[in-house]
């Protein structure tokens, strides 16, 4: 008797307390309605900020990606992602708008991120898709990514570094391009070499001119503009006038950007004086029409 009693007493106190619960506080007394719902389950996207140990890879799986500090050794940077329009049914092809668009802010993004042009550095920017898998279950990402080579000449390799980049070419820096020593061959320049600018050199980066969207180079008629716009960059690096008198004050060295990379949309070309018959110690920057005379013709 005692023990229904018990029993009794608990579901009228229960009782009671629920309805005061529903009395007080604004609560309606249904336990369940009042939780958020959980979000729906959405498409994998990878993050900002990140790096990876692996190499770079052009179409990034789910099952590959395995994000880790920056402040570790790592070969991938990523500096931004974006997104592609959602009405697309396939990842875009290499040349296609969508993937040049996606370079173009990949470009803009990733010179924001280390503080300045990232073609005046020792770095390479590529853009990640999703796989088709994934884009099939509705990811529409590109990637940003920032690697660190060797050299910005032919045979560069990844360099595996600790550190972020975030900033890195707004102040002094090893990744920077500076002084460089020629290597020609029958009047050509085959490859540079950084040096230190306090030691004799030939040779000196410039700067970076964008060349228009056209076709990839191939003739000598479709260098010529390339080069025009490399000797206007030296121009100003120096501090000369930018006049028909140009050509004989120095020789340029012209590095667009391989095929591949232009069929993309980058259009970033590197540009290089080169004394052809003398050596300087020192930059050549802001040095004015003295240390850069016209040459005998």
């Amino acid at each position: 008797m005692r023990r229904a009693m018990t029993t009794l007493l608990a579901a009228v106190a229960t009782a009671l307390l629920l309805a005061g619960c529903a009395g007080s506080g604004g609560l309606d007394g249904d336990l369940v309605d009042d939780w958020a719902a959980p979000p729906a389950p959405g498409p994998f996207v990878p993050a900002a900020g990140v790096c990876q140990a692996a190499d770079f890879t052009e179409v990034v799986t789910l099952a590959a990606y395995a994000p880790v500090d920056c402040a570790g050794p790592h070969r991938v940077e990523t500096v931004h992602v974006g997104a592609f329009p959602a009405g697309r049914p396939a990842p875009p092809p290499g040349g296609s708008a969508e993937l040049r668009g996606a370079f173009a802010d990949c470009d803009t993004r990733a010179t924001a991120y280390v503080g300045a042009e990232w073609r005046t550095g020792r770095l390479r920017l590529a853009v990640a898709v999703p796989s088709a898998p994934g884009w099939a279950a509705g990811a529409r990402w590109y990637r940003c990514d920032l690697v660190e080579v060797s050299t910005v000449e032919a045979g560069a390799t990844v360099v595996v570094r600790s550190g972020s980049l975030r900033g890195v070419l707004g102040t002094s820096s090893p990744l920077r391009l500076g002084c460089q020593e020629a290597r020609s061959v029958g009047g050509s320049v085959r490859t540079l070499l950084p040096v230190d600018c306090r030691t004799r050199h030939d040779a000196e980066f410039v700067g970076v001119w964008r060349a228009p969207d056209r076709p990839y180079p191939t003739r000598p008629a479709d260098w010529a503009p390339l080069y025009a716009g490399c000797r206007s960059a030296l121009g100003r690096y120096v501090g000369v006038p930018d006049d028909d008198e140009l050509r004989f004050r120095s020789g340029v060295v012209v590095r667009p950007p391989g095929a591949g990379r232009w069929r993309v949309g980058d259009r970033g070309v590197r540009c290089y004086l080169w004394l052809d018959d003398r050596t300087v110690t020192g930059s050549l920057r802001a040095a004015g029409p003295a240390a850069l005379p016209v040459r005998q013709r």
